[in-house]
């Protein structure tokens, strides 16, 4: 936590300032009290982490306003999250700041993270291209792995449910004189059930169940090795095993066949290492090399492979005249590479450079950032944003903020054969939204109106004749626009007992072709939790509302799921935890043929030092 007085500001302002504030990273490069930022960001703490009945990343994810989950299946299926109605692709995802996910689907494999590993995450939504680059379209998620602090703490869980699942995790950090750690091991199985419905229109229905395993490893590591000097390094490293019904044309005869056991094999490993300098309280400087490894073997009798490499290395420089202002200046090149049994091996550099403003005077926040991202394989793309907050009483603050962003096409779109054109250009994205946020005593209140043109929509194009010459069935191409409009409403109130939150979303994603609401995305969504503690004892509910969405020509039936928990703290370091995931066993079809689990059953024993 952070305080930071306002020079010339009225008493309260500066009362106001004075007490402890959200620090986040992601709405400035730099780290920053939320209230020197005009950006709207959430913060998901441990805390909310581990009271959550989410049975997953993404399905934490969902339950914050503005987000909506795709989902292949249950838990462990191919997951993908769309921010503001944003495609999953326009989603940007960074693990201790290392851009990571599939370089060839190009978007984020979120289903491979464990939440056991994960101390806290915040998530940018809206325009974020001209802070971190391509994909930045909807909005950027940054997961911040445990981190090592005062002293030796440790924690492990251990869990068991229908389905035959099975969870255990455990945890350790520290910090003594010079030198902090942390690191974790998490362990994940279910057996799930068939993740497609009977009857489903491609035949790929097989009664056999589908589960999953995950493995998760991570570790930090920091050194101050002279004041105001750090070098840190983390890494993390996942193995995700998950069963899915599909149909293929194996030989000789090449005849149609589901009865194949399909698996997508994935590892994944990132791997950060900085070293960040305080030269002056005026200028800070922050060198970071990232490199992130995915591989993925997906198939029944006949298997795809596909190989992503990244490797970036990022410089910057930030000056802060003022305790409350700061400019900061960075460059960055990212070199990405694919192998895949599809098509020849491929790669592309992006080089950057970027300017980022972000200060406080007085009642007013501002704050402007310019990036220039000019790629070898689709060339130069300029991005910017401005925004103003204007703190109009105590705890009342209003802002508002305009940006571009743009989404890379992905080396599918690009080099996939009979379907991956080398021509196709960025997307891009035009916003503006305007919020306000009322915070006061134990009750908060926010709500975000935006507005978000998307064109040069990459998409199938199934008129060959509209595709470069040797295409028969259509291609990728930059066919499309697309209006994201909508409301975020969000409440909470809080006390010595109870913990209430409520979040509200009203969308409107529609293709500005055909005036059709773009596929999965739900016009509203509503998620309540409440939470309850007295001494030893807890409990929670948490309700999530989503409405029917159009996929692939049907229209998907709106549900409501209820999760139940309580929890008793019988000894000192020992909790015992109940949990009850889909309380009413509600039928639910996230995509279209799929289902997710019925009524699930937890038992969880939690150590905590």
């Amino acid at each position: 936590m952070l305080a930071v007085a306002s020079l010339g500001a009225p008493a309260w302002a500066q009362a106001l300032a004075a007490a402890p504030q959200t620090v986040v990273v992601t709405g400035a490069r730099e780290p920053l009290p939320l209230a020197d930022i005009a950006a709207d960001v959430v913060v998901i703490d441990a805390a909310r982490i581990a009271a959550s009945p989410a049975d997953s990343l993404a399905d934490l994810l969902r339950r914050e306003a503005g987000v909506q989950l795709t989902r292949n299946g249950g838990p462990g299926a191919a997951s993908s999250i769309s921010i503001r109605g944003a495609a999953a692709s326009g989603t940007l995802v960074l693990v201790d700041g290392v851009r990571v996910g599939s370089a060839t689907l190009g978007q984020a494999e979120l289903e491979g993270i464990s939440l056991a590993t994960i101390e806290r995450i915040e998530v940018l939504r809206g325009p974020a291209s001209s802070l971190w680059g391509a994909d930045g379209v909807g909005g950027v998620i940054q997961i911040i792995t445990r981190q090592g602090k005062a002293g030796t703490q440790g924690g492990a869980r251990l869990a068991l449910a229908n389905y035959a699942g099975r969870e255990a995790s455990a945890w350790a950090s520290g910090k003594s004189g010079a030198l902090d750690w942390a690191a974790s091991l998490a362990r994940e199985q279910s057996d799930g059930i068939s993740a497609v419905k009977p009857d489903d229109r491609w035949g790929n229905h097989n009664p056999d169940n589908d589960g999953f395993e995950r493995t998760t490893v991570q570790a930090r590591l920091g050194l101050q090795a002279a004041p105001g000097q750090r070098l840190g390094a983390s890494v993390v490293a996942g193995r995700h095993d998950n069963q899915y019904d599909a149909t293929e044309y194996p030989p000789p005869d090449y005849a149609p066949s589901n009865a194949a056991d399909f698996r997508s094999e994935a590892r994944s490993h990132s791997l950060e290492a900085h070293w960040r300098a305080d030269w002056t309280p005026q200028w800070q400087t922050l060198v970071r090399a990232t490199t992130q490894l995915g591989d993925t073997d997906t198939g029944g009798q006949l298997i795809d492979s596909y190989r992503t490499r990244r490797e970036g290395l990022t410089a910057q420089a930030t000056w802060q005249p003022q305790p409350t202002q700061h400019l900061t200046l960075a460059a960055e090149t990212l070199r990405e590479r694919v192998s895949s049994t599809a098509y020849d091996d491929e790669s592309r550099r992006t080089n950057s450079l970027a300017v980022a403003w972000a200060g406080r005077h007085g009642e007013l926040a501002t704050q402007a950032d310019l990036r220039h991202d000019d790629n070898s394989v689709y060339g130069g793309t300029t991005t910017g944003r401005l925004g103003l907050a204007y703190t109009l009483a105590p705890g009342l603050r209003l802002r508002g903020l305009v940006g571009s962003s743009f989404r890379a096409p992905s080396f599918n779109e690009l080099y996939y054969p009979s379907y991956g054109v080398t021509t196709i250009q960025p997307e891009k994205g035009r916003s503006a939204e305007l919020g306000v946020e009322h915070s006061l005593g134990d009750v908060s209140l926010a709500a975000t109106v935006f507005h978000n043109r998307v064109t040069n929509l990459i998409a199938y194009q199934s008129d060959a004749s509209q595709c470069p010459s040797g295409y028969s069935y259509g291609c990728a191409a930059n066919i499309g626009r697309a209006t994201l409009q909508g409301m975020n409403f969000t409440a909470g109130w809080q006390d010595s007992h109870w913990d209430l939150r409520a979040a509200l979303d009203l969308l409107r994603a529609r293709d500005d072709a055909t005036g059709q609401r773009l596929a999965r995305r739900a016009p509203h969504q509503f998620s309540l939790d409440a939470r309850w503690q007295d001494g030893p004892w807890q409990a929670g509910a948490a309700l999530l509302r989503v409405a029917a969405r159009p996929d692939s020509g049907i229209t998907l039936p709106a549900y409501t799921q209820i999760d139940i928990s309580a929890g008793w703290r019988f000894a000192p370091q020992w909790t015992l935890e109940a949990k009850v995931n889909n309380l009413t066993d509600r039928q639910i079809e996230p995509v279209r043929d799929y289902q997710s689990l019925g009524r699930q059953g937890w038992l969880i024993l939690r150590w905590a030092s």
